[in-house]
């Protein structure tokens, strides 16, 4: 590895890290940099997550005293439900064909900027139309939970629009839970994807140690930034990467 390409994963992990802290969407930024450096897109998918985990893990920690159920589920059980579809997802994604991840990336890109950008008021909307009860939301969360383990992209949005169809709770109260139960879908993952051998480490290190400075950084800045402003801009990188996919620029 060259001391460009170490200079370029310091420099998307720092991104990468405080993205996750203040909005989401890191994974926009580490993907394509590890996929840049020659990393397989498997193994670079596979290696952003495990990169970005620690990062999950300090903000799960950061928000345990504000940990509340979602509708009628204990936060245990969803726990267990997300980490299972974590599982299961990771094990789709060591199985699928280069080619066909390949092909498939940019369109779980665009998907993720989608989910993104019209956020958790999507929900809010759906649950106005729709009445839902509680056995359907564990269906949810294990579907979420697979999307998580294998691409997660936006994953969290995903998750605080389909609990508001559950829940009245404002968004800054789920967002606790929220954080846990990606915490445990990525936590699956990456023991899948250690034990698979899919982790490229001398890449995923430098995003990894510096995706926690950057999360820390992220953290102290984000409550001096206007939250409308950190989310525009996150929507701004989403959305440039995901052209430069379908382009072919990355």
């Amino acid at each position: 590895m060259t001391g460009l390409n170490l200079l370029l994963l310091i420099g998307v992990g720092l991104v990468g890290g405080a993205m996750n802290a203040v909005g989401g969407g890191g994974s926009f930024v580490t993907l394509p940099a590890l996929i840049g450096v020659g990393v397989p897109s498997v193994a670079a998918n596979a290696s952003s997550s495990v990169a970005l985990f620690p990062g999950s893990m300090a903000s799960t920690w950061a928000c345990r005293d504000r940990l509340v159920s979602v509708g009628d589920l204990p936060l245990r059980l969803l726990v267990v439900v997300t980490a299972l579809g974590g599982l299961v997802g990771a094990g789709l994604l060591v199985i699928t064909p280069q080619a066909v991840f390949d092909a498939a990336v940019p369109w779980l890109l665009l998907s993720a900027t989608l989910i993104f950008a019209a956020g958790p008021q999507a929900g809010a909307i759906l649950r106005e139309r729709v009445t839902l009860t509680t056995k359907p939301l564990l269906v949810a969360q294990f579907v979420v939970g697979i999307y998580g383990g294998y691409f997660g992209g936006a994953v969290g949005i995903m998750m605080l629009a389909i609990w508001s169809l559950f829940s009245s709770a404002d968004v800054q109260a789920m967002n606790p839970p929220k954080t846990l139960l990606l915490a445990a879908s990525r936590a699956i993952a990456v023991i899948v994807f250690i034990a698979t051998g899919n982790v490229a480490w001398l890449q995923t290190l430098p995003v990894l140690l510096a995706g926690i400075a950057g999360g820390y950084i992220a953290a102290w800045a984000g409550q001096r930034i206007s939250p409308r402003v950190i989310r525009a801009g996150v929507i701004i990188v989403m959305s440039a990467i995901t052209i430069a996919f379908f382009t072919g620029l990355l």
